[in-house]
């Protein structure tokens, strides 16, 4: 662990009576890092702390010899660089992908891709999207939005799992609106036998998968074979960003990062996220 090293100064003065130390002036309190944080974003942040993301923050903050101060919102992460960072407050984003055009970003501090989630009693394995076991599945949990969404809509299978998938955000209308579907859910639905599989971002379900009661297994999905148009990617790089003018503070982000990676492995391994190596 870095420890912040402050020199304490001992001032002389001249007294009638000689020479008399002053007194020591109190050690000064870390400097904070401001780190932009959603409380509803389980398993990545959570409000009480407990998100790897906000772990990993804090490891992060404590090389740089700063104490992680998180700037709470009630919102999905999505809104964090908009309502947070590009409004000066807070200076700091976990977890966004590396290269994200509106900020900078720093060196990847891992990388991870999608995986389908499965009972292990099913001895379910699939090593390509053209497998005709997924043509015949009317209940995979995914996210909105996603790689997930977007590979299940190429293979001609998202309308015979749209009603399914609506019911996982009790049928909320997404028109105008950002609805996350619960990582926690989906698994539990697996782990239940109401899905025959989901496919998810690694990290957002490896906490649920590791301590399902249910024995499950993760899988990481194969790479786009349909052949047809643009491939979809399902590996990611996860990297800190700042604002596009706090070119020191992604310096300092980067040199703490490299000083702590062994940290911050440990913690991608206590939530069993299998990572994948960093792209070239």
């Amino acid at each position: 662990m870095f420890l912040r090293v402050f020199h304490r100064f001992f001032r002389a003065g001249v007294c009638a009576g000689g020479l008399a130390l002053a007194s020591l002036p109190a050690a000064a309190a870390p400097e904070s890092l401001r780190i932009c944080a959603s409380e509803i974003e389980a398993p990545y942040s959570y409000k009480d702390g407990s998100g790897f993301e906000n772990r990993i923050a804090e490891i992060v903050a404590r090389q740089m010899g700063r104490k992680a101060d998180f700037v709470w919102s009630p919102r999905a992460a999505i809104y964090l660089v908009r309502d947070g960072l590009d409004k000066n407050e807070c200076d700091v984003v976990m977890g966004l992908d590396s290269g994200d055009e509106r900020v900078l970003t720093t060196r990847p501090y891992y990388r991870a891709g999608y995986v389908f989630v499965t009972r292990a009693d099913r001895d379910l394995s699939i090593d390509t999207w053209n497998d005709p076991r997924l043509k015949q599945m009317n209940s995979i949990a995914m996210g909105y939005a996603s790689s997930a969404e977007a590979m299940i809509k190429k293979i001609g299978k998202y309308e015979d799992n749209a009603n399914y998938v609506y019911s996982l955000t009790d049928f909320k209308s997404r028109r105008n609106q950002y609805i996350r579907v619960d990582p926690a859910r989906m698994v539990n639905e697996v782990a239940q036998g109401k899905a025959d599989l989901a496919i998810a971002f690694a990290p957002e379900v490896a906490r649920y998968v590791k301590s399902s009661t249910v024995p499950l297994k993760m899988q990481r999905v194969p790479a786009d074979d349909t052949g047809s148009g643009e491939p979809i990617p399902f590996q990611f790089d996860q990297s800190m960003a700042v604002r596009k003018n706090d070119r020191a503070l992604l310096d300092a982000l980067n040199a703490a990062l490299a000083a702590a990676a062994p940290q911050i492995q440990k913690v991608l391994s206590d939530e069993g996220i299998p990572v994948v190596p960093a792209a070239s």
